[in-house]
């Protein structure tokens, strides 16, 4: 199936991550950006940290997750690592944060 284009920035290929949405011409997906941002990081600040994208690829993509809460919650909870598996060291580092 050819790529899919879902909004300005946002994609669907199914030969990239199985078809998860991702920002087009890089494999971040909307799924990260999103993390980021339910972690506090702000719209402008999450360029800081994924330097390969602009602010308006942030803003798309936080658009886009606002327009598809339940697929993107979805591919966020198939993703998620269970506390159980995370090394003690990483358990301790984020406590302090």
């Amino acid at each position: 199936m050819p790529a899919k284009t879902t909004s300005r920035y946002v994609i669907r290929n199914t030969s990239i991550l199985s078809g998860e949405p991702i920002i087009i011409g890089t494999k971040t997906t909307v799924r990260a950006i999103v993390g980021l941002w339910r972690l506090g990081t702000s719209p402008e600040e999450i360029p800081i940290h994924l330097t390969h994208l602009t602010l308006a690829q942030v803003f798309d993509a936080l658009s886009f997750y606002q327009d598809n809460q339940t697929e993107i919650n979805d591919y966020i909870s198939r993703n998620h690592t269970p506390s159980e598996l995370v090394h003690p060291l990483v358990k301790e580092h984020f406590a302090t944060i």
